[in-house]
């Protein structure tokens, strides 16, 4: 969203933004290489456990070679397991295993490819061009809603993009993770939403 418009501001009356990414290095680095181990060790493991030890040095490359092989016994498990790991760390409860049971096999794939894919190939250039950017948008009517306890985007990210941006509205939802299905994060969006019926 953030791309877009500053690419077309021209084209965008307003913006809702939730769990942000500016798809830095540093914000890889935290939820894909060691970050998150800190906070949910016990699913790191578990997304650790498909790449050898030898490859861990860069894990999105890793699952990259995995996700994009021709042979879905090696590509299914590794998009299961990028999935999966995103699943679990996105809500301030983590969701019961058989609920992660019925991820979709062709979502699971779309995702973890997708992603890795972006991730790998470093998405925007420079480093920090999102946020170099919001000159473009500074005009554009915006709020921000962040989860206090997502693991996944940080609040840290999002209060930088507001720093650089102190015209967007930025509300931090107190008891929420990442996922927008959080009570409170749903319930952030749908004022948001209803704020901007006037645009």
């Amino acid at each position: 969203a953030l791309a877009y418009a500053q690419a077309h501001p021209d084209r965008v009356m307003g913006m809702v933004l939730r769990g942000i990414f500016l798809c830095r290095e540093q914000d890889i680095h935290w939820f894909y290489q060691e970050g998150a181990s800190h906070i949910f060790p016990d699913f790191w493991e578990d997304y650790l456990e498909l790449i050898p030890e030898q490859e861990r040095e860069d894990m999105v490359a890793a699952y990259y070679r995995r996700l994009t092989d021709s042979d879905r016994r090696i590509w299914l498990p590794a998009a299961r397991a990028w999935s999966k790991y995103e699943s679990v760390c996105s809500t301030l409860l983590p969701a019961d295993d058989a609920a992660l049971s019925l991820i979709d096999e062709a979502h699971a794939l779309g995702l973890a490819r997708i992603e890795a894919h972006y991730f790998l190939h470093n998405l925007f250039e420079p480093e920090d061009a999102l946020l170099k950017g919001v000159d473009r948008i500074r005009h554009i009517p915006s709020h921000i809603i962040q989860g206090r306890y997502d693991v996944i985007c940080p609040p840290v990210t999002a209060h930088a993009l507001h720093e650089a941006w102190p015209e967007a509205l930025f509300t931090i939802v107190p008891d929420a993770g990442h996922s927008a299905m959080e009570p409170g994060i749903r319930a952030s969006l749908v004022a948001a939403t209803e704020m901007f019926k006037s645009l």
